[in-house]
């Protein structure tokens, strides 16, 4: 990989119902050989994720990440009566902001990657013709009942009780009062907990267009992650099986020298070990679609009489 890339710029990026959200674009000093959009977890801003941005843009990325309406810097002053649902964060936010990649590095291949929710609502969005492929960390199913052993009845709880009761009180969810994550909208946090008591979780969903998880056509790398609690690979595969053109990996933080990974250690900077794999599925996805793009410009040559 290349040691150089230029610090992130931030950016506005408008959704599809045009709420602007808050963007940062790690691009690289040399040739850009492709972009990556970076799509967030449930409740983490994107500045999370800025190490493995950077990392995207040294191996010859544009990487951009983005805020979904109402977490970090896409958070109005107060949540109270500020309307956004988690599915939002699919259909309007990421779906705008793959428009705006799209158009931005029209010349090389678009690829995302998404974490946790990030790669579970991909498959809502209508322009998933725009994106090359897609590689997935940690992208389960929310259903309470496949989450590890050791804390699903805490989420079950949570689920049924702490978000529905907390949210409709205080009319946001405080996270931030269980020390465990950034504040939810109403509407974000109270679907996002109806899915997880779903046995199909968001696939249980008949009002999302859930269609379009099998218009999904560009290959899918799914990563899970063995001491992930939350994303056990149970869950991954749950979630996962909704996109057609699939391929499973699994990470023992172990092989690559790791105590611990959890559900958000991939992308901390401890993480970087284990990102050369990706960016590898990256280079070898992006020859390909070079190549066939190079196959539909050859002009045939007319046959001698």
């Amino acid at each position: 990989m290349s040691s150089k890339s230029r610090p992130g710029d931030d950016v506005h990026i408008p959704a599809r119902d045009g709420f602007e959200l808050a963007g940062t674009v790690y691009a690289p000093s040399g040739t850009e050989r492709g972009a990556v959009l970076i799509s967030s977890a449930t409740a983490v801003p994107r500045r999370f994720y800025r190490h493995f941005a950077a990392e995207l843009a040294r191996a010859g990325y544009t990487a951009v990440t983005y805020d979904y309406r109402g977490i970090g810097e896409s958070r109005p002053a107060s949540l109270r009566g500020f309307a956004a649902r988690t599915r939002d964060w699919g259909l309007l936010d990421m779906a705008g902001a793959v428009d705006w990649a799209s158009a931005r590095s029209a010349s090389v291949p678009l690829f995302m990657v998404g974490h946790s929710v990030g790669g579970q609502v991909a498959g809502l969005i209508d322009n998933a013709k725009l994106i090359a492929g897609m590689a997935t960390v940690s992208a389960q199913s929310g259903y309470w009942a496949v989450q590890g052993a050791e804390q699903k009845w805490l989420v079950g709880f949570h689920v049924h009780v702490t978000f529905p009761l907390l949210t409709r009180l205080v009319g946001y969810m405080p996270w931030s009062w269980l020390g465990s994550a950034v504040d939810l909208p109403r509407g974000a946090a109270l679907e996002w907990a109806s899915w997880c008591r779903n046995p199909e979780y968001l696939r249980g969903d008949s009002t999302l267009p859930l269609q379009r998880f099998a218009e999904f056509e560009a290959p899918v790398l799914a990563y899970s992650i063995d001491d992930d609690k939350w994303g056990t690979q149970p869950a991954v595969n749950a979630m996962m099986s909704a996109y057609p053109n699939l391929e499973r990996r699994h990470i023992e933080p172990a092989d690559s020298g790791l105590e611990s990974l959890g559900h958000f250690g991939y992308f901390r900077a401890s993480g970087k070990p284990l990102w050369s794999d990706l960016v590898a599925w990256l280079d070898a996805r992006g020859s390909v679609v070079r190549d066939q793009a190079a196959s539909s410009q050859e002009t045939p040559t007319a046959a001698s009489p």
